[in-house]
Order: structure tokens, then C-alpha cells, then sequence
């Protein structure tokens, strides 16, 4: 690495400035990429004028958001949703990433809401970035503090939340003639699976990552259950079952069926593809086979998510009591044990049971001008904006920091 005329400043390998410099003690280290010397020695300037100040008077140093969401990024890299925070911030980064922490507020995010919105992308999703912006001005604002003690923000602003009332998706409980519909449709491994879904209530990567370690015999009752981990792993590895408790998936007669059917096809996982040497885990459900088939039965509203809600559905349909039903679904119950007798789990399995007793009723659906639009070639685009990048292999790319320490070094000039 080249020293340059100024100390603290070097060129590396591939020409881009580096700065390194021990200020009163205190390391000053950034990485600022493809920038001319003037310019890396204006930042560093700047930052050695902010620590003096910092030092003598307790002036705060400013920031700007791409140090702040790096910072927030090291930090937060255990949470279960990470790297969709990783792609929220990717996509706030032209719009406010060279911005000073205390300029960030709603004037400043609208440009980037306008453009999210002509690229036809939800209020939800815009509403979950925003929601990473404001718990990221949060911390820096009562968690974050310099080596003077001075926090990063004076004060976080408010800010305003897109109303997703009318345009979030409402859930769509199936009904029979309509599960005939589209199941029929699913390639023989996805039907397995949405089967499988749509008698215990597991949510999609509870039924993907089903692990045949997780099964527990319960020979009183000449059946099994399974029991999903908390921390089982999911999307990104770093999720599990929702509610953070251990689950217990009782299975009614037709799950049964599903799990012997998939018996002996793969050593780990229960559900597996259906061709191939040696046979791969289906890593999603919402995948090609399932959005060709809900096109082609006309339900394009349907979520794989909306197999846990007809199942629920069909649970208050039979009349089986709230808590057993918070049981079956996976819900937090209030309940201090997750140990379960051979009685009770007989109980259990004559209520899953009772939604294939349950005659088929009328289903109310009360439409709205949502409904009517939902799921259009827009929500695609939205899933494609928002969805992790994969490699070949299909796992997802790895070091979402990436992104940031690439993000427009001379913008922080």
C-alpha cells in the first residue's frame, strides 16, 4: 500500500485512497475508494476538525446515514430478517446515503417513496424500509455514542408511516372447491407440501426445512409428531419459528399420509424434489410451480401463507376450542409448558382431525377494491425489488455490507 503525500492517506493495490490515521489516541480508519487525493484529504480534514471540536467544546461529529446503517448492520447481524434490512438500505442509499443524520426526515424521504412507488412497489414494502430508517435515527439518537459520550443524533425525528390499511393484503382461507382447483395443478412434490401446509398450519419454511431428526414417535398412540426447533434455522439461517417456542406439529390423518409417502426419498429432509439424483430439498414453495398454477386456477391472491389461515378457518369451523387451536397453529398460548401427554396429544389430533369431518360451509368473503387488484404484475416487481440476490447454487449472497462499503465513497467526500 503507497504512502501519499499526506500522512495518514494511502493508495492501495488497486488505486483507491485508504485513510489510517491515529488522531489523539483515536484510530480514524475509511476505506473511500475511487477518489482523488484533494478529495481524501478534505474528509479527512473534516474528520480530524469534527474530533477537535469534539474534544475541546463537545461538539457532536456528523454522520451520515451510510456509516450509521454499517454500523446498524455489524450490530443487528443475528437478526432472523437482516438481509431484507441489507436490501431496505440498498435501495435508501441513492436517496439518502451522503445525507447528514440530522437531515434525514420526511422532506428528505419522499424522493425516495415517490420513486419506490412508480416502480410499483407496496406500501408495505415502503413502509418496512421506512421502519428501518426510523429504528436506525433510534439508536443513533439514544444508543450510539462517540468516545466523548455524545450520542450520534441530538434528537430522532418522526416519522410518518404509510397507511397499508386499504392495500395490505387481506388473508384468503381457502375453500375446498378452490383447493381441489389448485392443487391439482402443483407438480407432485409442491402438492405433497401444500398439503402437508394446509392440515397442520406450518408456515412455508417450517414445511421446507422438515427434518425427519425432528420427528417424535408417539407409540400410544401408533403415530408421530414433529417438533420444530425455535431456532431451526429458515430463510437466512438466523430465523425459526415465529413465536421463538419449540413447535409441536400433531398430524391429522392426512398429514400422516403425506409424511409416509416421504418416507425412504431423502436422509435429512422429509420433502424433497421429485426428480433428480440424489433429490435436493425444496428450498421455497412460492416458487414457479406454485405461481403457474394459482394463475391457472384464477387464484392469483392466493398466498402460500394462506394455507396456515385455511386451516385455521377450518379449525373454528369444526368448532374446536381458541387454545387448542393456538396449539395446531403454533400461536403463543400463555401457556408455562410445552410438554404434552399421550392424552393430550390425542386430543390434539382428533381436533386436526375434525376439519376433514367439517362439512364444506358457506365462505363470506367480503370483497374490496383491493382484492379486486390484488396480486397484479406490480406485486412481482415488488418481490423481485425485495428478494435476497441468490448465487448458483441458490444460496443467498453472502456480507450484505457489501453494497454499503461499495456505496459512492466520494459522496461521503
Amino acid at each position: 500500500m503507497g504512502r501519499s503525500r499526506t500522512s495518514g492517506i494511502f493508495t492501495d493495490e488497486d488505486g483507491n485512497k485508504v485513510v489510517n490515521k491515529v488522531y489523539h489516541g483515536r484510530r480514524i480508519f475509511r476505506r473511500l475508494g475511487a477518489v482523488t487525493q484533494e478529495e481524501a484529504e478534505q474528509w479527512l480534514a473534516r474528520q480530524t476538525e469534527e474530533r477537535r471540536k469534539a474534544r475541546e467544546f463537545g461538539t457532536r461529529p456528523e454522520r451520515n446515514f451510510a456509516d450509521a446503517a454499517e454500523k446498524y448492520l455489524i450490530e443487528r447481524a443475528h437478526k432472523a430478517s437482516i438481509d431484507t434490512d441489507a436490501l431496505h438500505i440498498t435501495a435508501l442509499l441513492p436517496f439518502i446515503g451522503k445525507r447528514m443524520l440530522r437531515q434525514i426526515h420526511d422532506a428528505t424521504l419522499e424522493p425516495f417513496k415517490a420513486r419506490r412507488r412508480r416502480d410499483g412497489v407496496s406500501e408495505t414494502t415502503i413502509k418496512r424500509a421506512l421502519e428501518v430508517v426510523r429504528c436506525i435515527l433510534n439508536l443513533a439518537a439514544r444508543s450510539w455514542r462517540d468516545e466523548h459520550g455524545l450520542t450520534w443524533l441530538e434528537t430522532a425525528p418522526l416519522i410518518t408511516m404509510p397507511d397499508t390499511r386499504r392495500t395490505a393484503r387481506k388473508p384468503y382461507p381457502l375453500s375446498w372447491d378452490e383447493q381441489r382447483r389448485l392443487f391439482a395443478l402443483l407438480p407432485g412434490s409442491v402438492a405433497q407440501m401444500a398439503l402437508f401446509a394446509v392440515n397442520t398450519g406450518c408456515r412455508e419454511q417450517e414445511v421446507c426445512q422438515l427434518r425427519w431428526e425432528w420427528e417424535v414417535p408417539v407409540p400410544e398412540l401408533q403415530t408421530s409428531v414433529f417438533v420444530i426447533p425455535a431456532e431451526f434455522g429458515g430463510r437466512s439461517g438466523r430465523s425459526g419459528v415465529k413465536n421463538r417456542e419449540d413447535r409441536v406439529v400433531v398430524l391429522n390423518d392426512v398429514a400422516k399420509r403425506v409424511i409416509d409417502a416421504q418416507r425412504g426419498l431423502h436422509r435429512e429432509f422429509v420433502f424433497v424434489a421429485s426428480k433428480g439424483k440424489p433429490r435436493k430439498p425444496i428450498r421455497y414453495m412460492n416458487n414457479t410451480a406454485w405461481q403457474t398454477a394459482r394463475k391457472k386456477a384464477g387464484l392469483l391472491q392466493v398466498r402460500v401463507h394462506d394455507l396456515k389461515h385455511t386451516f385455521g378457518r377450518r379449525l373454528r369451523t369444526a368448532g374446536v376450542p381458541l387454545e387448542t387451536r393456538k396449539v395446531l397453529l403454533g400461536h403463543k398460548t400463555g401457556d408455562i409448558t410445552s410438554h404434552y401427554s399421550a392424552p393430550e396429544l390425542a386430543e390434539l389430533i382428533r381436533a386436526a382431525n375434525a376439519v376433514l369431518k367439517a362439512q364444506e360451509s358457506t365462505l363470506l368473503r367480503v370483497v374490496t377494491k383491493q382484492d379486486q387488484v390484488v396480486y397484479r404484475e406490480k406485486s412481482r416487481k415488488s418481490r423481485a425489488t425485495v428478494a435476497p440476490k441468490q448465487n448458483g447454487s441458490g444460496e443467498l449472497t453472502p456480507n450484505p455490507l457489501n453494497e454499503l462499503r461499495n456505496f459512492g465513497a466520494p459522496g461521503r467526500i
